[in-house]
């Protein structure tokens, strides 16, 4: 067969150009930066964004949204309403150039003062797009006393302009159903509606959103009359370090010299607090997911100016390094709402702007006020260069703790690293690995000369250990026992806190074992010990839990003799059916509890607890780990109440009146 015949002609004919409705449908993660539930949802910002700029221009002071069941949305708004009729310059009716011309709008000149000053929506795209990203899209507008019916099935017009004379207020009303032969997923969930709502309140202030969720049929309203400021208010509370702080500015500048002068306005209101911390962006009412240059600009300038007001109190240490952003960010509660002329957006989902004068101008300004207000508030400026201080103090002793944790708790159980009273297994294959954890010296001797050297290790715990739930990990991490058992896991830690995120160093790979056996007495203490256990693998390796390593070795409870038989039962019911069973042959039955792990003779050990074939594992699961966590809180946490109110009702339950004289 001849290979020419496979190849294919690459030549002028081979260049073709997507057309109309195709240019969105076949690529929509051109426009809406994915063709999945990212793209659909930002499709609805781009509707929601032009009723938000008709709002922000004077017109209309509510925004009507509906969630229907069948993943259709509808926005309505109160402003002029969309301009339909016929477009002389352009020689088309504008209900064309809005809804099937991309790149066709009416903000593309709003740095020369014209309408939509501040403009959410730039690139004329977003009525367009979405109208050939739908199923179906109506609009219904209302101006100049008539109202106009459009419909739009997959890209296209049907019907063309419907008109009536009608009175009512001006408005436009856009219903849609996104396409899933253009979007992998049309089912935005309920919680995008509410959060993006209750955003473009906070950054339009005054202006009332209403959502209706026909699937669950409640009403949402979102509306700040102060905005930002009341939001941040509600973000702080009473119990911040510092009061809410709003400032505001209005300026002029060019991004380059040979670029185009324009305007920038933006109000930011921040505070300090000791739980909160949140920095959010906002452009034009777009929330700025990965900020950018406002970003680049808090980030700088209040480095800078809280560096220098340390450095001119003389509150650093001698020696001491630089305070970093991340000490400042840990409690800086601050939003930033800017407006531009000209806005450089990273890309059309608008998550990230570029302008560099946006950047320089918001530095500059933050520099000089915080100065300013730095001397003003003399008292709120000690309490933040304080709680920076301990911050970033608190941040290096956590790097300090991290490396020293990292160096306890991996690497080789060598001399130097090595465990007290640790006796490992010969085997090197982590599938046959075993390792128990055993209650107290005594037991480690019973367990050593019971065990299987070849592929059992055990390592015992002296007394109760220390309470996980309670504890701060500095004191944990000061803890020899946990330090030795995290050691001989070799997994290292998990930590959930934000503020301890350093410490983290778990790895499941380096689990030095496929089995961890909680080994304890079936007493009292014994029970207590295991659950500490418990809860300090639930508190600092959960996922041990959840990939079924960790389990308990059941004792037995009685030791029951027949002549030369020995009989184990771990149970009461058990030791009911034994003496049953036992009572019908010859032979006097003896029944006694059984001694303690320590007392044990190591073929006993064996026998019960130690040998695959006959002792009994229960595995730790993760299905009630919720519930598991409840109880752990309520017994071992800090709530005094509910653990008084707990023993006061089921305490009774658990105390033992047998008679014991």
């Amino acid at each position: 067969m001849n290979a020419k015949n496979n190849v294919t002609t690459y030549n002028n004919e081979s260049i073709t150009s997507l057309k109309g409705a195709d240019r969105v449908r076949l690529r929509p993660g051109v426009i809406f930066g994915s063709d999945g539930l990212d793209g659909c949802e930002h499709a609805v910002f781009e509707i929601l964004s032009n009723s938000i700029d008709e709002a922000r221009e004077g017109h209309g002071n509510r925004i009507e949204v509906i969630r229907y069941k069948d993943h259709s949305i509808s926005v309505k708004d109160f402003g002029r309403g969309i301009p339909v009729d016929y477009n002389a310059k352009e020689d088309r009716f504008n209900w064309e150039l809005v809804f099937c011309e991309l790149y066709a709008g009416g903000k593309y000149q709003n740095n020369t003062g014209e309408n939509y000053e501040y403009s959410l929506g730039l690139n004329g795209l977003g009525s367009c797009a979405t109208q050939y990203a739908s199923e179906y899209m109506d609009a219904t507008i209302y101006r100049d006393g008539f109202c106009y019916g459009l419909h739009f099935e997959k890209g296209e017009n049907v019907g063309g302009l419907m008109k009536e004379a009608k009175k009512h207020k001006t408005g436009t009303l856009i219903k849609w159903k996104p396409d899933r032969d253009v979007f992998t997923d049309i089912a935005i969930p309920l919680s995008y509606f509410q959060d993006v709502l209750k955003k473009q309140a906070i950054v339009n202030a005054g202006l009332t959103f209403q959502l209706y969720d026909e699937e669950s049929k409640e009403t949402f309203l979102y509306c700040y009359e102060k905005g930002i400021e009341d939001y941040l208010q509600e973000l702080v509370g009473d119990n911040s370090v510092t009061d809410v702080h709003y400032l505001q500015t209005e300026t002029r500048g060019r991004d380059r010299e040979d670029k185009p002068e324009y305007k920038l306005k933006f109000e930011t209101a921040f505070a300090f607090h000791n739980h909160v911390n949140l920095l959010e962006y906002y452009h034009n009412s777009s929330f700025l997911e990965y900020g950018g240059s406002p970003d680049k600009a808090v980030r700088n300038a209040f480095v800078f100016a809280i560096d220098k007001y340390l450095k001119g109190n003389n509150l650093y240490k001698k020696d001491e390094k630089k305070i970093l952003f991340t000490d400042i960010e840990d409690s800086l509660v601050l939003v930033i709402n800017s407006f531009s002329t000209v806005t450089s957006y990273e890309n059309q989902t608008k998550k990230s702007i570029t302008n560099k004068f946006i950047q320089d101008a918001m530095t500059e300004f933050f520099r000089s006020q915080l100065e300013i207000y730095f001397i003003e508030n003399k008292m709120e400026a000690d309490k933040i260069a304080n709680q920076i201080l301990a911050n970033k103090r608190s941040r290096e002793t956590a790097e300090k703790t991290r490396v020293s944790i990292r160096k306890k708790l991996t690497g080789s159980l060598d001399m130097n690293n090595r465990v007290e009273k640790f006796v490992n297994c010969r085997t090197k294959d982590v599938d046959r690995r075993e390792i128990y954890i055993v209650e107290g010296d005594s037991a480690l001797g019973a367990c050593k000369l019971g065990r299987d050297a070849e592929f059992q290790a055990i390592i015992p715990i002296r007394g109760k250990i220390l309470n996980c739930l309670k504890a701060d990990y500095n004191k944990i991490f000061a803890n020899d026992i946990i330090t030795d058992l995290l050691k001989v896991l070799g997994c290292g830690v998990e930590i959930q806190s934000k503020h301890n995120s350093d410490l983290n160093s778990f790895d499941l790979s380096q689990l030095r074992w496929n089995k961890v056996i909680l080994c304890t007495d079936a007493d009292v203490d014994g029970f207590q010990i295991r659950t500490l256990l418990l809860t300090m693998l639930y508190r600092l390796v959960p996922t041990l839990i959840y990939e079924k390593k960790i389990y308990i070795a059941e004792s037995p409870l009685y030791e029951i003799t027949q002549g030369k038989e020995t009989h184990f039962a771990y149970s009461d019911n058990e030791k009911n059916q034994l003496v049953a069973d036992l009572s019908q042959k010859k032979g006097k039955v003896k029944i006694s509890r059984s001694k303690g792990l320590g007392e044990n003779q190591p073929e006993m050990m064996w026998e019960t607890t130690m040998n695959p074939a006959s002792r009994r594992l229960v595995l730790v699961t993760p299905d009630e780990a919720e519930r598991t966590q409840q109880v752990f809180e309520l017994l071992l946490g800090e709530n005094l109440a509910g653990r008084k109110e707990f023993i006061a009702e089921k305490g009774h339950e658990y105390i033992d009146f047998t008679d014991i004289s």
